[in-house]
Order: C-alpha cells, then structure tokens, then sequence
C-alpha cells in the first residue's frame, strides 16, 4: 500500500508541476537541477498524521546561476521510505530549481547527490579494461559508446515519438551488433558469422515472446515506471510493444557473447589445423557452446531473478501460493523473458557453428 500511495504521490507531483503553492497556475516554470551543501538543519514536528517532521535546511548553492549563495528550504519527511530525503549537514543534495515568469524563484530537494561515487566506479572500470585489455580495452570502451549512443540518442527519442519498438530495437540491436563486433575483431568471417547468429538469435528471442505473451496476453504494464510513463505519454506508446523490445535488448548481450565466442574457437581450431573435416570444426563449435550454454542461461535468469528480488520476497512473505505467483502479470513477464532469452541464447549456438565451419571451408572468401 505505500508503494502504491508513492506512485500516486510522484504522479501528482508530475501532473502538477506548473502549480506552486502561493498561486503560480498554469505559469511557466524553468526548472534546473543544481548541487547544494547543507549547512544547517531546524526541526519541528508535524500536527500532520502523514508527516512525521519538516526540516528547515540552510543550503549553500554549489552550481549553477545561483552558485555561493545561501538558501532556506523546507524538507518534508512522511512515513514513505521511497519519497523521504532525511538530510543531514555538510550531506550535499540536488536542489530542484523554479523559476516563475513574475520572477518568483523556489528550491526543493530532491536527492542526494551520487553521481561523483558512480564516475570514481566508472573511472575504476575504464582503468581496469585499459589494464588488462591494453589496446583490446580500448575498443571495449568505443563499443560501449557505441551501445550507449544507440539506445540513448536513436532508440529512446524514437520511442517517445511513437514508433513501433519492436522495430526500432531490432534495427537498433544488429547496428549495435555489426559495430561491436566489427570493431573487437575486424572485417573476418568469423566476425560474419557471429552477426548473423546473434541477429537470429535476438529475432528468435523476439519471436517467441511476441508469440507467447500474446497467448497469455501480458499487457507490458506490470512495472511502476511503465504505469507512470503511461500517465505522461497516454497513447503514444504501445507498452506490449515495449515490454517485448527490452526483452530483445536484455538478450542481445548475452547472445552476442555467445556467437562471438563460438565463432571464435571454431576459427582458432581451424588455424590450428586446417585439415579438420566441416564436421569435425562443428563438433568442436558445439562442445564450446554447450560449455557456454550452461553458464549463459543461468547469467540470463540469474540476472532477471535478481532485478525481481524485493518483488519476490514480498509476495513470498505475503504466503502467496506458487501457482498464483506464476500467474500474475508481473512475474509471467519476467519468466517469459528469461525464457525467451535463454532459447534465443540456446538457438544461437548451432546456428553460429553452422555458419562459422561454411564459411571458413568457403575459399572464395579470403579470411
């Protein structure tokens, strides 16, 4: 119930973001998010039966247009663990920044501030993938960008236009997949073979979600952000549709590990001697993939599960019986996509060894 009660509150604040409290309707507000240090904290006890305390914060400005100065704002604290922020002092927060067009200017806090303790991990990975990968980590990290500029500056603004996401995904995820493995092992055939198993490994993924979620009519709308996105985009967005295309992208890693690993060995066999029959070079592709396959799959649920943890602890507190728990639209949806992603992992396997030995016997290619 306080989960829900949260939603609603976060809704309204959205719905209700151009309306301040002293009469600012319907008004424009330019809104910037800045960093601030707490200086100082006032108590007081709320008469409020929702409100547990307000704290009254000095907070010196740290960015932005109102950087050195000193402003007073007010900190409400209820009984929702999601919604609270209970600072203390010399704690730095990020302030929400108002500005009404009669000149009117209001501060809020609306978090902590996390984003230096993310880019120190974030430094330590980009170090640790230089150290060990050398000139190989390098290509790591411009994939990753890669990755990131595909999802963030083509597929999310087309999704928010509109388009259909299963479509946009796909296109998305063999672009990702001919730059990533272009760039970590160049124009060759087993880079060839590694794009197209993963590319039918994903569309097979897809399919047998699409197709099973239809079956069990799975209406994408079981997580919170989902519910919420709804009430911003209305109708603009086909949530089935976008349930199905973050299950191709939650595959698509997972899968182009695969087919590049298969593709890989089969060509390191090869090398090593040439003379193996088509056979031969299969057999060894499938020996390493069933190998992979195991701890893949598992990567797969294993990763879904632990995203869905807190949701299962509550419902298995809850006494909820499991015939119950596998059918409610939440849990189905997570089951569905290990599953589909697993079978597309699963399928890639043979594909990608099938492809890899035809076109190494192939010599009308050179390697």
């Amino acid at each position: 119930m306080k989960k829900i009660i949260a939603i609603l509150l976060i809704l309204m604040m959205a719905s209700g973001a151009t309306i301040a409290d002293d009469g600012h309707q319907q008004e424009d507000i330019e809104r910037s998010f800045e960093k601030g240090l707490v200086l100082s904290i006032e108590e007081e006890e709320s008469e409020h039966s929702f409100i547990s305390k307000i704290q009254h914060v000095e907070v010196k400005m740290l960015t932005g247009e109102f950087k050195g100065e000193i402003v007073m704002i007010e900190n409400v604290i209820s009984d929702s663990y999601v919604m609270d922020i209970d600072v203390q002092v010399d704690q730095k927060v990020l302030v929400s920044v108002e500005k009404y067009e009669d000149g009117t200017v209001e501060f809020y806090i609306t978090s902590e501030v996390r984003d230096h303790y993310i880019l120190y991990m974030l430094i330590i990975f980009v170090v640790a993938l230089l150290i060990v990968g050398k000139f190989q980590g390098i290509k790591t990290i411009f994939t990753l960008g890669v990755t990131f500029f595909f999802i963030f500056m083509v597929e999310l603004p087309l999704l928010m236009r509109g388009y259909n996401a299963v479509l946009v995904t796909v296109v998305v995820a063999i672009f990702i997949t001919i730059i990533t493995v272009t760039v970590i092992s160049g124009l060759t055939k087993k880079s060839l073979a590694a794009i197209i198993g993963t590319t039918i490994g994903v569309v097979v993924a897809g399919g047998m979600a699409i197709f099973v979620s239809n079956q069990v009519k799975l209406t994408g709308l079981s997580m919170d952000e989902a519910v919420m996105l709804l009430s911003i985009q209305g109708e603009t967005i086909n949530f089935q549709y976008l349930l199905f295309a973050a299950i191709l992208l939650g595959a698509l890693g997972a899968i182009m590990d695969v087919a590049m690993s298969i593709a890989s060995s089969i060509d390191e066999v090869h090398n090593v001697n040439s003379a193996l029959s088509f056979k031969e070079l299969f057999d060894s592709g499938m020996r390493v993939g069933r190998d992979i396959m195991g701890t893949m799959a598992n990567t797969l649920i294993l990763a879904y599960t632990g995203s869905s943890l807190p949701l299962l602890l509550l419902f298995m507190s809850a006494n909820d019986s499991l015939t119950r728990l596998v059918n409610l639209d939440i849990i189905a949806t997570e089951v569905i996509r290990s599953l589909a992603g697993s079978i597309g992992l699963v399928i890639t396997i043979p594909v990608t060894a099938i492809l890899s030995v035809t076109l190494i016997k192939d010599h009308r290619f050179n390697k």
